[in-house]
């Protein structure tokens, strides 16, 4: 990964993926470049491949193949030979709602299942359309092959686990946007009609200037997966990535990008700075890693104005995914609703028929794929809000006020030299089984 200083201040950053309700994504009106309509095959089916075949991969693979689009999975690849198979079985054995969808379009032999940590490369060639929903510190490399091979990406959420990461994201997007090849990114509110239209009165004035932002992911956690005799550190750390910050980035990465990005879009712009706090009250055992399980983080934009960020992983306790914002004329307390500072409902979606935001963005990246028309370059706005969470968590690793053009430029990188079983990652246990903890004050972040 290239170390190139990049500065997000001015023009650039205010004006940087403005979206509307009526845009999703940056719409671009351009034809593929002729090397791109030699993709398909004489049949005209959209060829796929799968890249990180766990619980999201594979639905994200389903969702897909239940376009309207002539979509085939043809090739899989994973770093576990068992969670690739018990992948293609759930794909093959959809549930009710997309089992006639998928029916006849999955075709992956075993020669086209692929394990390990170069299974990527493989894939890459055999397809139309990569499916990337690796651990997010492999989403840079992956992405860069995947463009670099001339392919359209389908990626989840978040891009990165650091500053080097996020620089790497945000090259290979611009080399995407050069060659006009669609990227979606799995920020799937932008793809909701209750937020495209809440966002849209909010960014039109329907309450005038925004002031403040408040967004929630406070929960009671998620998966733990204990360590089994005779694994490697290295394997142990990849089947439980949730805990260990170089491969999912500490839970206000991994999750709570989603409500950090609703205040970016309303704002259609970045922080420049933030400050906050964090640790582990609860989540303190040897599987639980090295990760936060609170953090609160406060924001401020160019124009002064802040957001609030709370998430946690707490069991028995107030539970909240969502966001609200506050301005000079109004407030909109939860999406979909606002209200004036009188408390008159000046605008509420009912939204009781609305798509499912998950399938749409597959239903309009593979309609545009198949039309041969360049629609979507989600990889930047998914780069920065994934760098507004990681500066947040960096903030409650240090204790200090972070300036996002320092923080962005860090050339601190979590990645480990070596990918193999055999290596060692990135942190390692002491004797009891304990990992180290970031400490406030004592951290080192940039």
């Amino acid at each position: 990964m290239k170390n190139s200083k990049i500065t997000l201040d001015g023009v650039s950053r205010r004006d940087f993926v403005k979206t509307s309700a009526a845009v999703v994504g940056s719409l671009i009106a351009a034809q593929f470049p002729d090397r791109a309509s030699a993709f398909y095959p004489s049949d005209d089916a959209i060829n796929i491949g799968l890249i990180g075949c766990g619980g999201r991969g594979t639905g994200a693979a389903v969702q897909a193949l239940s376009t309207s689009q002539n979509v085939r999975l043809v090739a899989m690849a994973d770093a576990f030979q068992d969670q690739l198979e018990d992948s293609l079985d759930n794909i093959t054995k959809a549930d009710a709602d997309h089992a006639e969808a998928v029916a006849g379009r999955v075709d992956v032999p075993k020669d086209r299942q692929f394990v390990g940590f170069e299974a990527y490369k493989q894939v890459i060639p055999l397809v139309d359309v990569l499916v990337i929903a690796t651990p997010p510190g492999f989403r840079p490399i992956h992405f860069a092959a995947a463009i670099d091979a001339d392919k359209h990406v389908f990626m989840e959420k978040p891009l990165a686990t650091d500053s080097p990461g996020i620089r790497s994201v945000l090259e290979t997007a611009q080399r995407a946007k050069q060659k006009k090849l669609n990227v979606v990114v799995g920020l799937q509110r932008h793809y909701q009609i209750r937020y495209q239209r809440w966002v849209e009165h909010l960014q039109n004035g329907m309450i005038g200037d925004i002031t403040m932002s408040r967004v929630y992911w406070n929960s009671a956690g998620v998966w733990v997966r204990e360590r089994k005799p005779g694994q490697t550190e290295m394997e142990y750390q990849m089947r439980n990535w949730y805990y260990f910050t170089w491969l999912c980035g500490d839970h206000i990465v991994e999750q709570h990008i989603h409500n950090i990005d609703v205040s970016n879009w309303v704002k259609q712009g970045y922080p420049v700075r933030a400050q906050g706090q964090g640790g582990r009250l609860i989540r303190t055992g040897p599987d639980h890693g090295q990760i936060f399980d609170h953090h609160y983080v406060e924001y401020e934009y160019e124009d002064g104005s802040r957001m609030i960020s709370q998430c946690r992983h707490m069991p028995d306790c107030m539970n909240r995914v969502s966001e609200a914002f506050h301005g000079s004329n109004g407030v909109a307390p939860r999406p979909g609703v606002i209200q004036s500072s009188s408390g008159h409902t000046l605008f509420e979606h009912e939204g009781k028929n609305d798509p499912d935001p998950y399938q749409v963005e597959h239903d309009e990246l593979f309609a545009a794929i198949a039309a041969g028309e360049y629609k979507f370059a989600n990889a930047e706005y998914g780069a920065k809000s994934t760098f507004t969470a990681i500066l947040g968590r960096m903030a409650t690793y240090s204790g200090q006020v972070l300036e996002w053009d320092e923080a962005l430029n860090s050339d601190v990188s979590l990645m480990p030299e070596t990918f193999s079983f055999d290596a060692d990652p990135p942190v390692l246990p002491d004797a009891e089984g304990h990992y180290p903890v970031p400490e406030p004050g004592m951290s080192i972040v940039i």
